[in-house]
C-alpha cells in the first residue's frame, strides 16, 4: 500500500521511545496521542504504516480512527481526507471481522451525513442488530438531521418511528428539526403533532426552536389549516380530561395568525393578548396510573390489609380539598432542646385551610405513635378528639409509613397536599414517574411559620409550559439565556393567536415585540389586565389571584404547644 505524504506533519517518532516497546504498543500510544490532539493527518499516517507492518488492529484502534474522521469532517480543509479514509477504515474493520459497536456506527453515520447520504446513515443504524449492539439518540441524529436538511420529510418520520420502536426518546433539537421539515413541506398536521411533543418534552424552548415555530405560523400554509366551526363543548371536555393547558384536537379557526413576543403577569395573564394561562395538571389517565402505582408500592411495603382499609375509608370520605402531612408540620423547626411535636402549628394550618376552602375540613394524616403523647395534655386531647369526631384526622397504624397514605390520598382525591417534604426519598424514587414533578408543581402547598403566624405558599397561578387554549391560541415560554433571566416575571413568551378563533385584544402593550404573519406592527397602547380578577382552580377553589401566593397571617394559639430531602452527544474513541 502506498503511504500518503503529509507535509508539515508533527513528528511523533521524534519522541523518545520506551525500551522494549513492541510495534503494537507503540502504535497504540501514538494513536492515543493523535486522538488527544485531534490530529487526523498524523493518525492516518500511523494507520497506513501499521497496515504495511501487518499489525493487527482491534476495535479500540478502529474506533479512535473513525472518531477522528467524524470529528474533523466539518473542517473544510480536512473533509475530503476524513471521508475517503473514514469509509476505507470502516471497510477494513469489517473485513477483519472486528465487530463495530455503537460508537463505531455513530462515527460512520456522521461521515455519511456529511456526504448528504442519509440513507446510508440510517441503513447503518438498522443493521446494528447484527453486531449485538443497540442505537442511542446520537446514533440516529446523523440520518434524522440529514433527511430534515434535505427536506426528505417521510424518511425523517421513518427514522423517528424506528427510534420509538427501539425505545429511544427524541429531545428538543430532534423535535425542532422534525417540526421545521414539516413546516417547510407544508405538513400542517405534523407540525401540530410536533408542537404537542415539544409541549410534553420541554418546559421552555430554545431560541432556535422558537424561530422554527414563528416561521410556521408566519407561512401561507399555516393560514389554511384548521376549522372555523369547532365543537366548543368537545374542546372544553378534552382540556378538562387532559389536565388543562391543551386539548390536542387539531387547529382551531382559519386565516392569519398573529405572532407576538410578550410577558405574562404574576396572575398568569398574557400581556400580549390578555388570555389567562392555567396551571397544567397531569391528565386523567396519568392520574389513575399514578394512584395505582402508589397503591401497588404501598401494599408491597405495608401490611396489605391496613392499606386496603385506608383505601376503603378514603372512597367513603373523598370530599377533601387539602391533604395534610401532619408529622411534617408538627415537627417543623422543632430541632431545639425543648422542641417536640407542635400541635399549635398543625392547628394553625388546619384552621387556615378550613377558612380558605369555605369551611371545609382538610384531612390530616398522622402516625398513631403520636396519639398517646397528644392525649396526655388536656387541651391537646380536646383538639385531637374534635378532629377525630369531624373526620379530620386519619391515624396510620403501627409499623406503617405515613408517607404512602398522604401521597395516595392526594393523588386519588386529586386535591392539594400540604407538606414541605421535597419527596426525594427512596420511596418516591421507586415511582419512577416522568410526570411526578409536574404533579408536585400543581398539587404541593408549602408553608412557613414566622412570629407566631403561618403562611401558605400555594402552587403557581399558572404553569410555565407550552399551552394550547380552548380558543386555539398558543403560548410558548422561551428559555432564558442565563440564570439571571430565569425569573418568571421577566420570561419572554411567544403569543400566537388567531382573530378568526378568538377575539383579538383591543390594545397591545408597548412592551410587546409584535408581528402579524412575520411582519412587524407598531406598538400600541399598553394594557395591564387586573391582577385581582378571580380565577377558579380545577379542584373547585375560588379565590383571587393574589391568594395563590401567600395567605394572610394566621395567629398560632401558643397555649396548645407541646414538647416532646444531557446527555453525552459525541462518541468517545472507544465507547
Amino acid at each position: 500500500m502506498e503511504t500518503t505524504n503529509f507535509p508539515n506533519r508533527p513528528s511523533i517518532k521524534d519522541k523518545k521511545k520506551k525500551k522494549n516497546q513492541t510495534p503494537e504498543s507503540e502504535f497504540h500510544s501514538d494513536l492515543t496521542l493523535c486522538t488527544k490532539n485531534n490530529d487526523l493527518r498524523s493518525a492516518i499516517s500511523l494507520y497506513e504504516t501499521a497496515i504495511l507492518q501487518g499489525l493487527r488492529l482491534n476495535q479500540h484502534h478502529f474506533n479512535a480512527l473513525l472518531y477522528l474522521c467524524s470529528n474533523t469532517v466539518t473542517d473544510a480543509s480536512l473533509k475530503t481526507l476524513a471521508l475517503d479514509h473514514g469509509f476505507r477504515i470502516f471497510d477494513h474493520m469489517l473485513s477483519n471481522n472486528v465487530h463495530p459497536n455503537e460508537a463505531s456506527i455513530t462515527a460512520v453515520a456522521r461521515l455519511a451525513a456529511a456526504k448528504g447520504d442519509g440513507d446510508y446513515a440510517f441503513g447503518l443504524v438498522k443493521s446494528m442488530w447484527k453486531y449485538g449492539t443497540a442505537p442511542r439518540l446520537r446514533t440516529y441524529d446523523p440520518a434524522l438531521m440529514c433527511f430534515c436538511e434535505n427536506l426528505e420529510a417521510e424518511k425523517a418520520y421513518e427514522v423517528e418511528e424506528h427510534m420509538g420502536v427501539m425505545g429511544v426518546s427524541v429531545e428538543e433539537s430532534e423535535l425542532a428539526a422534525l417540526l421545521k421539515v414539516s413546516a417547510e413541506t407544508g405538513r400542517g398536521e405534523r407540525v401540530y403533532g410536533y408542537l404537542h411533543k415539544l409541549r410534553n418534552s420541554v418546559r421552555s424552548v430554545g431560541k432556535s426552536t422558537v424561530k422554527f415555530i414563528e416561521g410556521w405560523f408566519s407561512s401561507g400554509k399555516a393560514r389554511e389549516v384548521g376549522e372555523v366551526n369547532s365543537e366548543v363543548g368537545r374542546v372544553k371536555e378534552a382540556v378538562s380530561r387532559n389536565g388543562g393547558g391543551w386539548h390536542g384536537l387539531g387547529w382551531i379557526g382559519k386565516g392569519d395568525w398573529v405572532v407576538k413576543r410578550a410577558n405574562v403577569d404574576s396572575a398568569g395573564r398574557c400581556r400580549g393578548c390578555g388570555e389567562q394561562l392555567v396551571r397544567v395538571d397531569i391528565d386523567d389517565a396519568e392520574t389513575e396510573r399514578f394512584a395505582r402505582s402508589v397503591a401497588a408500592l404501598a401494599m408491597e411495603r405495608e401490611v396489605k390489609a391496613n392499606f386496603s382499609e385506608f383505601q376503603g375509608w378514603l372512597e367513603k370520605h373523598a370530599d377533601f380539598e387539602f391533604i395534610v402531612d401532619g408529622a411534617n408540620i408538627g415537627l417543623y423547626q422543632q430541632n431545639f432542646a425543648d422542641g417536640g411535636f407542635s400541635v399549635s402549628q398543625l392547628d394553625a394550618v388546619v384552621k387556615e385551610l378550613y377558612n380558605r376552602s369555605g369551611n371545609k375540613w382538610p384531612l390530616v394524616v398522622l402516625h398513631n405513635k403520636r396519639l398517646p403523647s397528644l392525649l396526655e395534655n388536656p387541651s391537646q386531647r380536646k383538639l385531637v378528639e374534635e378532629w377525630m369526631d369531624k373526620g379530620v384526622l386519619y391515624m396510620t397504624p403501627t409499623g406503617s409509613n405515613d408517607d404512602w397514605y398522604w401521597l395516595y390520598a392526594a393523588v386519588k382525591v386529586q386535591c392539594l397536599l400540604v407538606t414541605n417534604d421535597e419527596m426525594r426519598d427512596h420511596i418516591f424514587e421507586l415511582l419512577g414517574s416522568s410526570f411526578f414533578l409536574k404533579w408536585k408543581e400543581r398539587h404541593q402547598v408549602r408553608y412557613t411559620f414566622g412570629k407566631g403566624n403561618v403562611k401558605l405558599q400555594m402552587p403557581p397561578s399558572y404553569s410555565s409550559v407550552i399551552q394550547e387554549s380552548e380558543k386555539g391560541s398558543w403560548h410558548v415560554p422561551i428559555a432564558a439565556d442565563s440564570d439571571n433571566e430565569c425569573e418568571e416575571s421577566s420570561r419572554t413568551w411567544l403569543c400566537i393567536t388567531r382573530p378568526s378563533a378568538c377575539e383579538a385584544s383591543d390594545e397591545v402593550p408597548t412592551n410587546v415585540e409584535s408581528s402579524e404573519n412575520g411582519h412587524p406592527i407598531s406598538n400600541l397602547a399598553s394594557t395591564n389586565p387586573s391582577k385581582s380578577e378571580s380565577v377558579t382552580s380545577s379542584n373547585g377553589l375560588h379565590c383571587s389571584a393574589e391568594s395563590f401566593q401567600f395567605s394572610e397571617e394566621v395567629p398560632i394559639n401558643k397555649a396548645t404547644s407541646s414538647t416532646g430531602k444531557r446527555k453525552e452527544r459525541s462518541p468517545s474513541p472507544s465507547n
